[in-house]
């Protein structure tokens, strides 16, 4: 039915309700709010959209690094050992290349770790006994605390090698982080032997094993 405005008629407006869209019919023409006057609907693409995806590719990102950053960086046997450079108690500048003629024994340690000072003692009768097969222990410190260090070291009196690195870098390098760690390195440089803990170097079990890798 129209409606006789001043000589003309005026189709009144029609809601037409959809599944996506409400659309009104004035004067012939179709009014779509979702799209224009024509009846051409836009797709729309919410923000939120873009920002949910962009989270979810860094939440993947953040834990392909986070992963990355522990498989990549531990050592096992048979690997090369990583080189390093460090400033042993005696004042010489020590790297790998510095033991390529013998047996390295790398013992990472600290004083505030109970089975680390455990494990000393024999660690030092172990130097003892093997020095002369060409074996060098070289024990690296990741205390922070030089006094406690040192102190700690005029105590117990070690005749191996000893440095401290308190920033870590070397044992980041190799994956370390139980205390003590052991590597055994050979002459060309590759793990041939990893110990995680205590161990009780002077038994003849282990001497036996080090002997067999000279």
């Amino acid at each position: 039915m129209a409606v006789r405005v001043g000589g003309g008629s005026v189709k009144p407006a029609v809601l037409v309700v959809g599944e996506s869209r409400v659309a009104a019919n004035v004067g012939g023409r179709e009014i779509d709010p979702a799209g224009d006057q024509h009846g051409y609907t836009n797709s729309i693409v919410k923000p939120d959209t873009f920002l949910r995806a962009a989270i979810g590719l860094l939440m993947i990102a953040f834990v392909y690094v986070i992963y990355n950053s522990f498989t990549e960086r531990v050592v096992s046997v048979g690997d090369r050992a990583p080189e390093f450079s460090v400033t042993a108690d005696n004042g010489k500048q020590l790297s790998l290349k510095d033991f390529g003629g013998n047996l390295l024994v790398l013992n990472f340690w600290a004083t505030w770790c109970p089975p680390c000072i455990e494990e000393m003692p024999s660690l030092d009768r172990f130097q003892r006994r093997m020095a002369s097969d060409g074996v060098v222990v070289l024990g690296i410190s990741v205390d922070k605390n030089e006094k406690q260090y040192r102190d700690f070291l005029a105590r117990a009196r070690v005749s191996f090698l000893t440095a401290r690195d308190p920033e870590s870098r070397i044992n980041s390098e190799y994956g370390t982080f139980k205390y003590p760690e052991t590597y055994v390195i050979s002459r060309s440089g590759r793990v041939l032997r990893k110990f995680i803990g205590e161990k009780a170097w002077d038994e003849e079990a282990m001497l036996s094993d080090i002997r067999s890798l000279l």
